[in-house]
């Protein structure tokens, strides 16, 4: 006797209960898929209960709710971990960044306090007594009074012994020497006075008819300049030595006496 068609869906059926496949319906086995419901017709999609439908999620077992809640813990930890990590690194690149400043400010301070400043000179007297005289050479003599200001707040300067020369016409007609060496504490000021004449002032005739035409143009320029070894000092600390020079220019009328727009001219300092 034949089995009939149902008969053989039932025992394929079976076979498949058997054989661990899955139950295939005709269509399945002409076209080689899997038995699908009316919804995953419909959606193209997988199978969903009813409350899968309503709020747009796979169904999830108690395990997979514990996995998730699991895994979202580790999650935020982490992001605790992260977030207080970068904020105490903020916290300490803040704090050297600050003291960087700080220091900044205060070694900028201390640079401004201590940088050495140049001594400051000013002529405020120079007089050619006689120079109205045509035989004043005889004579001669010419009175200078400069000072040196040291300007520092709290640096001194040791001066070895000082040296004026006067010039005139860049040459060089007197010489002499001021003062022994020194110490010029911070914020003082030392008045340089001198008195050039006999073996430290070297004018001749001609040189005498030459400051008597210079006279009748209306001045007699000369260059009166300071030479001088210093150091500065910083409590117990001195510097290396440093030659200094001061370069003033005075110039006098025709009595003599220094005009009045070279008074208390303030001479340039250099080094060497």
């Amino acid at each position: 006797m034949h089995p009939s068609q149902n008969q053989i869906q039932i025992q394929g059926t079976r076979n498949d209960r058997q054989y661990g496949q899955p139950h295939m319906t005709k269509d399945d086995g002409q076209y080689g898929q899997p038995h699908k419901t009316h919804d995953d017709r419909q959606y193209g999609q997988p199978h969903m209960t009813k409350d899968n439908r309503q709020y747009g999620q796979p169904h999830m077992t108690h395990d997979d709710r514990q996995y998730r809640r699991h895994k979202t813990t580790r999650y935020y930890v982490h992001r605790v971990r992260e977030s207080l990590t970068t904020r105490i690194s903020k916290i300490v690149c803040a704090i050297f960044l600050t003291v960087l400043f700080i220091l900044g400010i205060i070694f900028f301070i201390l640079w401004l306090s201590l940088r050495p400043h140049r001594t400051r000179f000013h002529i405020r007297e120079f007089s050619v007594p006689g120079l109205n005289q045509s035989n004043g050479f005889e004579n001669a003599e010419v009175i200078f009074n400069v000072t040196a200001r040291n300007s520092n707040q709290v640096i001194g300067i040791h001066y070895d012994a000082m040296q004026v020369t006067l010039y005139y016409q860049d040459q060089a007609i007197g010489k002499t020497f001021l003062l022994f060496p020194f110490y010029q504490k911070p914020k003082n000021t030392t008045v340089l006075y001198g008195v050039l004449s006999g073996a430290t002032l070297t004018v001749n005739s001609n040189r005498w008819m030459q400051f008597q035409n210079d006279r009748d143009q209306g001045v007699v320029v000369f260059r009166l300049q300071v030479t001088s070894t210093i150091r500065f000092k910083v409590s117990k600390w001195d510097s290396k030595h440093h030659k200094m020079h001061a370069n003033c220019e005075a110039g006098v009328g025709p009595d003599g006496s220094i005009l009045a727009n070279y008074k208390d001219k303030r001479c340039p300092v250099y080094f060497t």
